[in-house]
């Protein structure tokens, strides 16, 4: 119940509000087109960069590139070339047409996850085969870029550099 001031009498109103039931939606949950997980022997590589992580497991059959579940292209649609840069470790050492690969990527925003990935990716082909680490380290694929966000500091007006404004005199 609610009190309601009237405009001419000066007096509290009483209001009742009556509660209307609705129809009850029914629980559809419309879900992306999801990707069968893969079983069997796997190699597995965590890739990072700023606050992103990816665990990717390279499998030796042949099957798709799941992201969380979830094709490649439909994940990264955001991103141009996002499938290319994706397959590019796996193009540089000829592995592409005979693996599938599954990734769990957490954190951060979906380019950084994007380049967790292609890490993690190359980790997990240089633990397969030796013979690929001088190809993936030409490229600069094993090296982990340790760029982060800057820290925001006490007493800097919520920015990391930011200095406050000093009074006039």
């Amino acid at each position: 119940m609610a009190l309601r001031l009237a405009k001419k009498k000066g007096q509290a109103q009483r209001v009742v509000k009556k509660i209307i039931p609705q129809a009850k939606k029914s629980a559809k949950v419309v879900e992306k087109n999801t990707v069968p997980t893969q079983t069997g022997a796997y190699t597995e590589g965590i890739g990072r960069r700023k606050v992103a992580t990816a665990r990717v497991r390279l499998y030796t059959v042949e099957g798709d590139f799941a992201v969380n579940g979830v094709l490649a292209g439909e994940y990264f649609n955001t991103i141009p070339d996002a499938v290319r840069l994706l397959r590019a470790p796996l193009a540089v050492t000829g592995a592409s047409e005979t693996t599938a690969v599954s990734v769990k990527v957490s954190g951060s925003g979906t380019r950084a996850q994007l380049e967790a990935i292609v890490h993690g990716l190359a980790r997990a082909l240089d633990k397969q085969n030796a013979e690929f680490h001088t190809l993936l380290k030409q490229e600069g694929m094993l090296t982990r870029d340790d760029r982060m966000k800057e820290t925001r500091k006490i007493g800097m007006g919520g920015k990391a550099r930011r200095s406050r404004q000093s009074p006039r005199r």
